[in-house]
């Protein structure tokens, strides 16, 4: 199709547009607004949460100290891994001081207390989750309701073509045609909003997957990292006998039996 006949077939269509379709384009742009504010910003935040954190995950995997990059104060803002990694950091670095296991000469922490730790990280994995998905409904929304909504518009136009030609009796492709073309338009603009918030949305989810799934990766190597370097994992008999140890003040007699 000739580029000029299709512009001003799109020009003569919009000349013809009632007051209900013009009030559907109207509510079309919105929707076409917020969906595209949301693949922008959606495209920046998963650009940089997957930049960032691939400079995270190989400082983290440099470390011998789980506990190191917490420590020394280093900020990886926009990795949803760091967020989840502080967070435990906090809570772990908290149990080591209210609540330490001396362990030769070291500080641990209980099962217990290690299953705060291990709450933290969850709740704070579920919390990034739910960030990175948060706005996808606007597309989601787009992309089933922009076809309906120009398609309602565009049922008006022709519902109010065909009670023109009634009323005035005249049935005629001149008659029908502006009307028609006017109404169709709605139709098209409705496309406008879905076919590119349908691309965006696969895509941007697909890549909220698979950082998701990185993050449950993530979550599991964390807690294997701090269950071993810093959970008091001695067999419960060798617990008991160094508190019993302990609160005697002769653990060198309780170590001979």
């Amino acid at each position: 199709m000739n580029p000029l006949f299709a512009a001003s077939a799109l020009s003569f269509s919009f000349k013809q547009v009632s007051t209900e379709g013009f009030f559907t384009m109207t509510l079309l742009a919105i929707v076409s607004l917020l969906s595209w504010s949301v693949i922008i910003s959606k495209a920046f935040q998963l650009s940089k949460a997957r930049r960032v954190s691939t400079k995270f995950f190989l400082a983290f995997r440099a470390t011998k100290d789980p506990l190191e990059i917490a420590r020394a104060g280093t900020e990886f803002d926009g990795a949803p891994a760091f967020e989840i990694y502080r967070a435990a950091a906090e809570e772990l670095d908290a149990q080591l001081s209210s609540n330490p296991v001396m362990v030769r000469g070291s500080k641990r922490i209980s099962h217990g207390s290690f299953d705060l730790v291990k709450m933290t990280l969850e709740r704070t994995a579920g919390a990034e989750a739910m960030n990175l998905e948060k706005g996808m409904i606007v597309l989601s929304t787009a992309v089933a309701g922009g076809p309906f909504i120009g398609l309602l518009g565009t049922v008006f136009g022709v519902m109010e073509t065909f009670a023109g030609i009634a009323v005035k009796q005249s049935a005629s492709i001149a008659a029908m045609a502006p009307g028609v073309a006017g109404a169709l338009l709605n139709t098209v603009i409705g496309l406008f909003v879905a076919i590119p918030a349908m691309f965006a949305y696969n895509f941007q989810v697909t890549n909220i997957r698979g950082i998701t799934q990185e993050l449950d990766n993530f979550v599991s190597e964390l807690v294997t990292a701090f269950e071993h370097q810093y959970v008091d994992n001695r067999p419960l008999a060798d617990e008991i006998r160094d508190a019993i140890a302990g609160s005697l003040g002769r653990p060198e007699v309780l170590i001979a039996k």
